[in-house]
């Protein structure tokens, strides 16, 4: 995929190499088809330092910001979309620490530590039916007397089920004095750890199948003190861990469902240089049908590149748009995925029937794009925030 919509102050290929890509785009068929975990890929992103891109120089990684990341995440999902979306949960958690850090907070230095050393963070906050997401939890957190928590519930869509070393969570303490918290902490993956963590082999999906997002039933499962990160009050709030994972989760999620609109739209151009027409003798690249599809195509996801930048550039620049962020980013969220599936549905178009076939990267991408949807913010969500933006609350 050629990066042209925008000059980042990088190369890309200095993080994702060329014939890095294209390993990772061979095996992607493969790992679909079979229903299997991505190990090669993560081992080589391990080894080309990916896990560390937002992880400061001084602590060992590469020192990019979310602008820079976002840029990558496109690329990468331009060879893997499972890939990308699984190795997002991991930089989700980095993302956080370096957001905090740029605000003064150091509480997730070991997250950034880890991360430069090779360990993976997986993101461990959906729940089933929980539609509050950040805002309530239905694990419960019971405080230990050394400061710990142990954690008893089961979270949902957890990426990275075969690989994680740390659970980064949250679940709710209502023990508190003060009233219910929910406490963010990690849970680390190891045969000393406290509790049990049953990892539920039940990925069995229509896309994203590599993400290998299992069910994670957690029964007293600690965290010891020093990986007890915060403690928020239930409901909507400007905490900044809360706007940590809203913002950098956003912005890359987004990012992501973009690098599929790209890869789209390049398959897209490719195919119909490549067919040619019985009736007029010509390439479908010729056909004035094709090209409406292909310019319509184009005129959607160009404008996809330049919101990402700006959001992730106001997120690394700790710009203030008070209480709009959460507008602004479930705004770029949404967008980003109902544009992607366009743009893919036309690329199937283009392509004609030849698509319909599993064998077809098309045919990937197209179940692959449809994922976009159920993350947070849906559509549903994203609408609602947006309507209270401009409109103010619901009047009760």
């Amino acid at each position: 995929m050629t990066d042209h919509t925008t000059t980042p102050p990088f190369d890309a290929a200095d993080h994702l190499p060329d014939e890095l890509i294209e390993r990772i785009r061979a095996r992607a068929a493969r790992h679909d088809a079979e229903n299997t975990f991505p190990h090669d890929d993560l081992d080589d992103l391990r080894s080309a330092g990916y896990l560390g891109i937002l992880v400061p120089q001084d602590r060992g990684g590469a020192g990019l910001g979310v602008a820079e990341a976002a840029i990558l995440q496109q690329r990468l999902a331009g060879a893997s979309p499972a890939t990308a979306l699984a190795v997002n949960m991991h930089l989700v958690w980095t993302g956080v620490a370096k957001v905090l850090r740029d605000r003064g907070i150091d509480d997730l230095a070991f997250v950034q530590e880890g991360a430069a050393a090779g360990e993976v963070f997986a993101f461990g906050i959906s729940e089933a039916g929980n539609d509050l997401v950040l805002f309530g939890s239905d694990t419960d957190a019971a405080p230990l007397p050394d400061g710990g928590y142990a954690f008893t519930g089961t979270k949902i869509f957890t990426s990275l089920s075969p690989a994680w070393t740390h659970l980064g969570l949250h679940g709710l303490d209502t023990s508190s004095p003060d009233g219910p918290r929910l406490v963010y902490a990690f849970v680390p993956r190891s045969a000393e750890s406290e509790g049990t963590i049953e990892v539920r082999d039940d990925w069995d999906t229509l896309g994203m199948r590599a993400t290998q997002s299992r069910t994670t039933v957690l029964s007293g499962a600690v965290a010891p003190a020093d990986r007890v990160v915060r403690f928020v009050p239930p409901g909507p709030n400007p905490d900044p861990l809360v706007f940590g994972i809203f913002s950098v989760f956003e912005v890359l999620l987004a990012s992501v469902y973009t690098g599929i609109a790209r890869r789209a739209l390049d398959v897209a151009v490719a195919t119909a240089g490549a067919r040619t027409s019985k009736k007029t003798g010509k390439t479908y690249a010729q056909d004035p049908d094709i090209r409406w599809h292909i310019a319509d195509m184009a005129l959607a996801y160009d404008a996809l590149p330049p919101q990402i930048a700006s959001l992730a550039a106001d997120v690394d620049a700790l710009a203030d748009h008070g209480a709009r962020w959460f507008s602004l980013l479930a705004g770029l969220k949404h967008r980003a995925t109902a544009t992607a599936k366009r743009v893919v549905d036309d690329a199937m178009l283009v392509a004609g029937g030849s698509s319909y076939f599993t064998r077809s990267e098309l045919s990937r991408l197209y179940r692959d794009v449809l994922a976009g949807a159920f993350h947070p913010s849906d559509p549903e969500s994203a609408h609602a925030t947006l309507a209270s933006a401009w409109l103010g609350p619901i009047e009760s």
